[in-house]
């Protein structure tokens, strides 16, 4: 199976992202933070710019989720502005909520000249909270006048909440022969779990693509990289990925997903979302470890995804891999009330090269000294095979520390 490149938990050292034609990007305060803090994005795009999104599927979708939902589908992913705001979710907020992120768009129309329904809003913080739109109103003048071609940087420092790091990641490619490029930032630590996997992620490229294939290529590279990570189970109310093509290469007209001269765009855009989807696991709120966990055998590939996310959420076994403890026991445990077919004698466990259960009992060479030193590593696989069919699926988690418990239980202290 194909899985994601590891690197180090935190990572160290990065390039600046490329600048993507046509986005013009400021970073200010509006004052959601008691602290002195960026906690507001606003970039904006040409005319002939076209987005995609893909949006949490929770039954409590916050008010931005449901402006952008309704806004992309009625502009026809004719979308120009994005503003997110962190340290307030605006969920669960009712008619206040939808009125403040209406408030919040105009603003921008108000300051940019871009219309208010072609302006994309995404937050993120404390949910049940309704966003205080004067905040944003009296930012947005200056915000706007700071408007300028830069990189992503900064932006990705402005959207945090309890991320320890900045996240971003950028690629350039081809379509057709004409060069293109792609720029990524990402929020998310904790609350983390597939559909979507609190995160937010926004990317830029500046390729002249119609909305229906950005659509269809965002949704089929998401399912492989945000909607394969968990760090608690817990999905948020705000989630979402939005893919914004500002038109400004010359690159040659595409129709359809499944174009050829489109794939090696597929291939990077898949790549920067991957490594934007790792970072943030490796950050996940008091994470040290960052395992793989592959499952094999299974009846198909939805029924393989359910096992993995079984194991990868189970606080029985994320606390055994924080103590680095390789407790077998609780993967097995895991794997069975997945309510999934599972062959109980042929079920097979390995821990990197190391196997711990083979055919249904412990494995002949099985060495706990082995697995106690494999267990020290910051990087870890857990690979199950369920001895029943052919399905398979790759997922990533974390850990789970006493420090996860301390940044939650003060998170509004």
């Amino acid at each position: 199976m194909k899985g994601l490149p590891l690197s180090p938990l935190v990572p160290l050292n990065r390039s600046p992202l490329p600048l993507v034609a046509g986005v013009r990007i400021a970073v200010g305060r509006a004052g959601f933070y008691k602290h002195d803090r960026p906690d507001l994005l606003l970039a904006t795009m040409p005319a002939e710019t076209r987005a995609a999104g893909v949006f949490t599927q929770h039954a409590v979708g916050s008010a931005p989720v449901d402006w952008c939902r309704a806004q992309f589908k009625a502009q026809g992913g004719a979308m120009r502005a994005l503003l997110v705001n962190a340290g307030c979710a605006n969920a669960f907020t009712g008619a206040a909520g939808a009125a403040a992120a209406r408030a919040s768009a105009n603003a921008v129309s108000s300051a940019t000249g871009i219309a208010p329904d072609s302006v994309a809003l995404a937050s993120t913080g404390v949910i049940g909270v309704v966003l205080d739109s004067e905040k944003i109103k009296s930012a947005m003048p200056g915000l706007a006048e700071s408007l300028r071609p830069a990189s992503l940087d900064a932006a990705a420092q402005a959207i945090m909440t309890t991320d320890t790091f900045p996240k971003w990641a950028g690629a350039e490619t081809e379509i057709g022969g004409v060069r293109t490029t792609l720029a990524g930032i990402a929020k998310g630590s904790g609350m983390i779990a597939p559909n979507m996997a609190t995160m937010l992620a926004f990317v830029f490229t500046d390729a002249k693509l119609p909305a229906p294939v950005l659509n269809a290529v965002l949704k089929a590279e998401t399912a492989i990289s945000f909607n394969s990570i968990t760090v608690d189970g817990d999905r948020s109310t705000n989630d979402c990925v939005l893919l914004f093509a500002t038109g400004q290469a010359p690159t040659p007209s595409i129709r359809s997903a499944a174009d050829p001269d489109l794939a090696p765009f597929r291939s990077a855009l898949g790549t920067v979302l991957k490594d934007l989807a790792l970072q943030i696991v490796r950050d996940g709120e008091g994470a040290t470890k960052l395992v793989t966990v592959i499952v094999t055998g299974a009846a198909n590939a939805a029924s393989a995804k359910r096992i993995a996310r079984s194991i990868c959420e189970s606080p029985l076994v994320k606390t055994a891999i924080a103590g680095e403890d390789a407790n077998w026991g609780r993967i097995t445990m895991a794997v069975g009330k997945a309510d999934e077919p599972v062959n109980r004698d042929r079920l097979s466990i390995r821990f990197g090269t190391l196997w711990a259960a083979k055919d249904g009992a412990v494995a002949r060479d099985y060495s706990e000294e082995a697995m106690s030193r494999y267990m020290k590593g910051a990087e870890l696989s857990i690979h199950v095979d369920v001895g029943v069919g052919s399905g398979e699926a790759l997922m990533y988690t974390c850990d789970l520390t006493k420090r996860y418990v301390e940044i939650n239980g003060d998170y509004r202290s």
